[in-house]
């Protein structure tokens, strides 16, 4: 049996049963998480949730997946953080541009389970163990 998901996960995208779907997943494997169905509610989210990791759609009302993934990455202020794309857009330009603003992972929806847990489980093994929750 694999070690639980330590991990404090934003999941934002305005689909909510998508959003629901990847969260139950995400807290299945043991990872605790928060879900928020537009890039505002996300920024805002975070302030108090202080997530480890964030999976972003892209296309969000109030503030784009773009905005937001150059919003945490700047709230972590340098400490190790997680941001994956998950959207929907098949533009072939799209990898190129979420790795400029900060992306580290780049899925189109639907991502791969296995592989997004493996990349999840990946990072959080890679955390100091005095950051592990």
């Amino acid at each position: 049996m694999p070690e639980p998901l330590r991990l404090r996960i934003l999941c934002a995208d305005d689909n909510p049963d998508g959003a629901e779907s990847l969260a139950t997943l995400l807290e299945i494997a043991g990872a605790t998480v928060r879900v928020c169905l537009d890039g505002a509610e996300a920024m805002n989210a975070a302030e108090e949730f202080a997530p480890d990791a964030a999976l972003l759609d892209l296309d969000m009302p109030r503030a784009d997946g773009f905005a937001v993934a150059r919003w945490l990455r700047a709230a972590a202020e340098g400490r190790p953080f997680l941001l994956v794309a998950v959207t929907g857009s098949a533009d072939p330009d799209c990898p190129r541009r979420t790795a400029a603003a900060g992306f580290d992972h780049h899925f189109t929806k639907p991502a791969d389970p296995e592989v997004l847990l493996g990349i999840l489980t990946a990072f959080a093994a890679s955390l100091p163990s005095a950051v592990r929750r």
